[in-house]
């Protein structure tokens, strides 16, 4: 069992606010039973997650789940792990909380998972980018992805025979073709800093280094070199939106899209059931963010919004593996997907929502990549960064504080990342 690395530890403790209690599993036996206990973080999904835990507990004799879906999973999971109370299996997403999670070596590598051979190979490389450092064996099992691009209302294009632009120019001239016929080409919510990550992650995939994170790390480049088209192509969406982008959250935005106040909305598949609350007979459909100058250079921002950790501590990593089969299956899977407008990160014959269609073929095609977000350090606030450069608009100061507040916040992983550097001789 790889040992937990103290430097990292002291990362995760810096996240901490303040203590929060919570009751942990107790004993593992339950009238005999081997005794498995999921915290997940989505609470969202918690009624889905009810589901599993009876229909599991009906159907074994040998195992009693137990799933936890609170709403701040993350400080609950880190203050249990700073006091060895461990679950068997966390539910997160793979962020930089996970990349900490692997390199403090709590996380078991579950490489002999035989459930990993079904899991889309992209969705595992993605994940392995996420490791600080190279690390061997496998760490989590994707379940669940999500999308990020272009959402439209289908029905609005087919009326005014709008055509899905493929390159930054072909959107720039749907724009004005949009905005020319009295309509509002985009909706904002940027009076919420975090959706003000949306478009960037979208634009970035395209234009900067899957890796930029990584390379900034090593000392090969700087954002300042691999953010700024990304920077300057997100001003020019501006003009297409409402007058005070500001003015508007998320639960506006939404609405607002919802009720045809705008032809399209930059966010991800996770907004649809929010829209779709609102107007549940809006007609949406997406497509990915053409923010680079060629077709072939496009590709689609996607990344695993729900994975499952076997924690090092587990007692009964076979009964753990019994779960991740059981929440694999194809009709356990199917509802989450329906219920979550989700993307499966198993390889299947799965029904995608139909707001799904223009992005399916990036993602059976495995042309994804994932969001630049999830490599920053919750400390940096990057969403708020963001939302002051469009308010501000300079670009120059933007991604000069961008670089500056890197170095401040990183300062420790840069560190290992050299250290490791030097000792493969680099």
């Amino acid at each position: 069992m790889k040992g937990k690395r103290l430097k990292c530890w002291g990362i995760i403790a810096c996240c901490l606010t303040g203590a929060v209690s919570f009751a942990g599993c107790g004993s593992n036996e339950n009238d005999g039973k081997i005794e498995i206990e999921i915290v997940q973080y989505k609470p969202e999904a918690a009624n889905y997650f009810t589901m599993v835990e009876e229909k599991f507990n009906a159907t074994h004799d040998d195992i009693h789940l137990t799933i936890s879906s609170p709403n701040d999973a993350m400080t609950i999971l880190r203050t249990r792990f700073i006091r060895e109370d461990y679950p068997d299996i966390i539910g997160i997403g793979g962020d930089i909380n996970y990349s900490y999670f692997v390199d403090a070596g709590i996380l078991a590598d579950v490489s002999d998972y035989p459930g990993l051979a079904d899991i889309n190979q992209a969705y595992l490389d993605i994940g392995e980018a996420l490791e600080l450092v190279p690390v061997d064996g496998t760490y989590a099992v994707p379940y669940v992805a999500n999308a990020a691009g272009i959402l439209y209302n289908r029905d609005m294009f087919a009326e005014h025979g709008w055509e899905i632009p493929e390159t930054w120019d072909e959107l720039m001239a749907l724009c004005d073709q949009i905005k020319g016929e009295g309509i509002q080409p985009f909706c904002f919510g940027f009076k919420d800093t975090w959706t003000c990550l949306a478009p960037w992650n979208a634009m970035a995939v395209d234009l900067s280094p899957a890796d930029a994170a990584k390379q900034v790390n090593r000392g090969e480049t700087t954002f300042s070199t691999e953010y700024r088209e990304v920077a300057e192509k997100y001003l020019k969406l501006l003009p297409y939106g409402p007058a005070d982008p500001f003015a508007y959250n998320y639960n506006d935005a939404c609405t607002a899209f919802a009720r045809g106040e705008s032809a399209m909305y930059t966010i991800g598949s996770y907004a649809v059931p929010q829209i779709l609350s609102v107007n549940p007979d809006l007609n949406i459909d997406s497509f990915v963010m053409p923010a680079n100058d060629s077709a072939d250079g496009n590709t689609l921002n996607s990344g695993i919004d729900l994975q499952f950790c076997v924690t090092a501590d587990c007692e009964n990593k076979e009964a753990a593996y019994e779960v991740l089969d059981f929440l694999l299956e194809q009709e356990n899977l199917q509802e989450y997907i329906d219920a979550q407008t989700a993307i499966p990160c198993k390889v299947g014959d799965f029904a995608l929502a139909p707001m799904l269609d223009g992005m399916a073929e990036y993602i059976t095609g495995g042309n994804m990549t994932d969001y630049q977000d999830h490599y920053y350090p919750s400390e940096m606030a990057v969403d708020a960064q963001i939302q002051t450069f469009l308010i501000e608009q300079d670009v120059d100061a933007f991604l000069q504080k961008f670089d500056t507040d890197w170095l401040r916040y990183n300062r420790d992983i840069i560190r290992m990342v050299q250290e490791y550097e030097a000792s493969q001789g680099r």
